[in-house]
């Protein structure tokens, strides 16, 4: 059932389509893990870190919000639920309970890694069939790579 009718035609709302879908995924993973993360980091760099897990969540939210709104505008039904998020990120996992502060930083750095990469891929699968979603990735993808950095240089 289609409530809001694109402007695009069937082929190119299916991979706009699939791609902010894929994006909802991973960005609601990466905000659940930076969480995670942002709970049980422990050690000498525990406030740092812990500070900065939290401009992680906050992007990731609210560039959620901007893809699930687009897909929505184009009548593409966002799927969020747990079990979506869970059988579709491909951010990997954590470790249960502790995490020592560089392992924190090293789960960022991979997370963050997974997520730019798969963006990268909706960039270019975008670019033609819809110009504006891709606009939206190469935005999203631009943050994801300043707080790579960042927490790569963590890392150093």
């Amino acid at each position: 059932m289609y409530v809001v009718k694109s402007p695009l035609s069937d082929a190119d709302l299916k991979t706009v389509g699939e791609a902010l879908q894929g994006a909802l995924v991973d960005l609601i993973d990466l905000s659940l893990l930076a969480k995670q993360v942002h709970w049980n980091v422990v050690g000498s760099r525990f406030r740092s870190i812990h500070l900065q897990l939290d401009e992680v969540v906050a992007v990731a939210r609210a560039h959620s919000d901007t893809v699930a709104e687009r897909a929505s505008a184009l009548g593409v039904s966002p799927d969020g639920r747990a079990a979506t998020v869970a059988g579709g990120s491909g951010l990997g996992s954590l470790p249960e309970g502790w995490i020592k502060d560089a392992d924190a930083v090293g789960a960022l750095v991979s997370a963050l890694g997974a997520a730019i990469t798969r963006m990268r891929e909706r960039v270019a699968a975008t670019e033609r069939p819809d110009p504006v979603s891709q606009d939206i990735f190469i935005g999203i993808t631009a943050d994801l790579e300043k707080h790579h950095w960042m927490f790569q240089a963590e890392n150093v």
